[in-house]
């Protein structure tokens, strides 16, 4: 992190979601920096067979961006914005400014009105 706390940034991960054997969605879960991404709870909001992470290629090409650079915002058809409720209940929202060594801070509501994510409840305690 960059001096802030875990629970204020917006973890972003890209997630393969196969529906059924022929229909696979991807999906860009963003969640507080101190959570999981639950995975069994992305596969029941699909009614999925299978939810996981992406293998970096594909999430480099539909994020536009480099792993742990991945913005919370998507400007791919392809790539469906689905963020947790605790992500834009946040008075202060940190996310990185699409390279490592900076972030930009913006309040969680003006997060959902500017990228309009899907609101699902998809983050899970983070082990240990």
């Amino acid at each position: 992190m960059r001096g802030h706390p875990a629970s204020e940034a917006a973890k972003c991960i890209v997630l393969r979601v196969k529906v059924d054997r022929r229909t696979t969605r991807h999906v860009l879960a963003v969640v507080p920096g101190d959570r999981r991404v639950d995975l069994a709870a992305v596969r029941a909001l699909f009614a999925a067979r299978y939810a996981g992470f992406s293998d970096p290629e594909t999430a480099e090409r539909l994020a536009r961006a480099a792993p742990g650079t991945v913005l919370p915002f998507s400007f791919d058809p392809g790539l469906e914005l689905v963020a947790d409720p605790d992500v834009v209940a946040r008075p202060r929202l940190y996310f990185n400014a699409a390279r490592l060594d900076r972030s930009l801070l913006i309040s969680g509501a003006d997060y959902e009105r500017l990228a309009k994510p899907r609101i699902e409840r998809i983050a899970a305690p983070a082990p240990g």
